[in-house]
């Protein structure tokens, strides 16, 4: 159980694919891509073959219409008219080729996007923790962004390249096989080291898509905290954070450009050289009347034709490249098993009513840390208001985010009415169990969305007698819209205070049969917790209550207190009957009354 929770609590990583298997798996998790794809080949063959239509007609009327130096104009008006309509067409089989190619595309990268943020989801909190969110949401944005820019540009310049050169081939062996032993003789060289330069440059891209999520999770880092940078006057610090972010990129990317513009000059080249090479040869065999005029001068077209798409191969390579970096990072994602996985239709459903929670002999630890809980074995009965204190450190938070199943244990067992958490099915979880976490998150939207969130059914009545019974009205008609009032990015519109008036008031709409409160109250005014304490009495009654207490007030109106020390429980009672006796409870009670006093 150890191995397999350090297994799947590692980072994130880019998996060592080939180019090939990459785009193998990539179809394989996206086969939206391949949806029309034989009618797609089918024009792009139309859209090749038109290329050589005027190669073609140019040899035609140079040896026919141009026969005995007179002019056949009937015979070159007819090949020039079939050109056009020829080229016509091409166009069309080009425009067709370029709307069912998006099309797929399009329906494939929406597919990978929306698997990607469902399989982020599906990740633990341990998981996800493991890499900076910034650079987690730019494995599921800009990285599909690298894979749409090839899909749409480079996949549809690879069919037409590749075409291209097949056709060309062909149509140059039948002109004249020697000359075309000569052009490809020039370019074999550069097709036999394509293999080891795509390593070079498969890694160059790598390091660009990493350095890419690293800069945006420094941006995005820095935009969420301007209040602090401002608060501490570290911009000048965190300017030059983002700037080394930058630069990181810059050169990452400069460095793989390097080795892509290498190519250009290589292929010019040999390009050059293969056209020399063709004209010498040419001219002799012409003289001695192995090959027409016409045939020279439409093979020269062809190799043009040729050439054309190993010059545009640098490019499509770029892209290409970057793709491939960019899948292997969304690859990396889908491919991490999610490890707090919902067992869906397999797993048990929970009757709604009264809830019992057991621990039994439960342990946990952090990848490459020390054991945070040990053995922790206790039973909560169903309907009782329970407080968990204990000093910072302790296993307060661990232990709820097992309860909430955020994390599964390293050892033991978390059972909820006889069933373990890990066979109880998300819908019926999340149903049943709802934590108010401490920060009291909210979405960009109205105080109403965010409310709704606990029960996306609940009209604006329903919400209205959810803040009557918690005593929030007065608070609600101070605001300047009442519902309507927009709480803006993170609820950054409303005070701390208010936010977690929000996420109560979310959690008691939703009605859940077990509510954990991880301090849910911390951050009100005193006028503010008195009515909320009022409030959570009758919220919390008839139904399992645990809080991770950090006040006074709330261990001494709990049913029972858990006391955590070093992992374990050390102390479990009525507050009145631990506040009487020596140890850990007792001296947290007279640290938080003497904080009371001074205060």
């Amino acid at each position: 159980m150890t191995s397999q929770v350090e297994e799947r609590s590692t980072t994130l990583r880019v998996e060592d694919r080939s180019a090939l298997g990459t785009f193998r798996r990539g179809l394989e998790l996206s086969p939206e891509f391949r949806v029309g794809l034989a009618g797609t080949l089918v024009l792009a063959v139309f859209a090749t073959l038109g290329k050589v239509i005027v190669p073609i007609a140019v040899q035609q009327v140079i040896d026919r219409g141009l026969r005995d130096g007179t002019p056949d104009m009937p015979f070159i008006t007819q090949a020039v008219v079939l050109c056009a309509v020829a080229v016509l067409l091409t166009a069309l089989c080009g425009y067709l080729m370029n709307v069912r190619l998006y099309r797929s595309t399009e329906s494939g990268l929406a597919s990978l996007r929306g698997k990607g943020f469902r399989h982020v989801h599906d990740l633990s909190v341990l998981t996800q923790n493991t890499e900076r969110r910034g650079a987690l949401v730019s494995r599921v944005t800009s990285d599909v962004d690298q894979i749409s820019t090839f899909m749409q540009w480079g996949g549809l310049m690879v069919l037409i390249s590749i075409g291209q050169l097949l056709v060309a081939s062909v149509l140059m062996a039948i002109y004249s096989w020697q000359l075309a032993l000569v052009v490809w003789g020039c370019f074999l060289p550069l097709v036999i080291a394509l293999p080891r330069f795509q390593r070079w440059v498969a890694r160059a891209y790598t390091q660009v898509r990493e350095r890419t999520g690293d800069m945006l999770a420094a941006v995005s880092e820095s935009v969420v905290g301007s209040a602090v940078i401002r608060a501490y006057g570290s911009e000048a610090r965190t300017a030059r954070r983002i700037d080394a972010a930058v630069d990181a990129h810059q050169k990452a990317q400069t460095r793989a450009q390097k080795i892509i513009a290498f190519t250009f000059p290589i292929t010019e080249l040999v390009g050059a050289l293969a056209i020399a090479g063709v004209v010498l040869l040419g001219v002799e065999l012409g003289i001695g009347g192995t090959i027409s005029a016409g045939r020279l001068v439409a093979f020269l077209f062809l190799i043009t034709l040729f050439i054309s798409p190993l010059q545009t191969a640098t490019e499509v390579l770029n892209d290409a490249q970057n793709a491939v970096a960019g899948w292997r990072r969304v690859l990396g994602v889908l491919d991490t098993p999610a490890d707090v996985a919902d067992p869906g239709e397999a797993g048990v459903t929970l009757p709604r009513g009264s809830i019992t929670v057991a621990f039994q002999n439960v342990g946990f630890h952090y990848p490459d840390g020390p054991p945070v809980l040990h053995g922790v074995s206790v039973e909560i009965a169903p309907r009782t208001r329970i407080a968990v204190v204990g000093e910072t450190g302790s296993g307060k938070t661990t232990f709820a985010k097992l309860l909430t199943r955020l994390m599964d244990p390293t050892s033991g067992r978390v059972l909820v009415d006889g069933a373990d958490l890990r066979a109880v099915r998300f819908s019926s979880l999340r149903e049943r169990i709802v934590m108010v976490p401490q920060d009291g998150f909210l979405f960009d939207g109205s105080l109403a969305d965010n409310i709704r969130y606990g029960r996306p059914s609940a009209t604006d009545d329903d919400i209205g007698l959810a803040m009557t019974e918690l005593g929030l009205t007065d608070w609600l008609e101070g605001l300047p819209s009442g519902l309507s009032t927009p709480v803006g990015q993170r609820g950054e519109s409303l005070s701390a205070g208010e936010r977690q008036l929000v996420a109560l008031a979310r959690a008691y709409l939703a009605d859940p049969d077990l509510l954990l409160l991880d301090e849910a109250t911390s951050a009100v005014d005193p006028a503010t917790e008195v009515r909320l304490a009022r409030a959570l009495d009758g919220v919390t009654r008839g139904r399992t209550a645990v809080s991770i207490a950090h006040r006074l007030s709330t261990a001494e109106a709990a049913d029972e207190v858990l006391v955590f020390e070093h992992g374990r429980i050390v102390q479990r009672g009525p507050h009145a009957e631990l506040v009487r006796q020596d140890g850990v409870y007792a001296d947290l009670y007279a640290s938080w009354s003497s904080a009371a006093r001074t205060s």
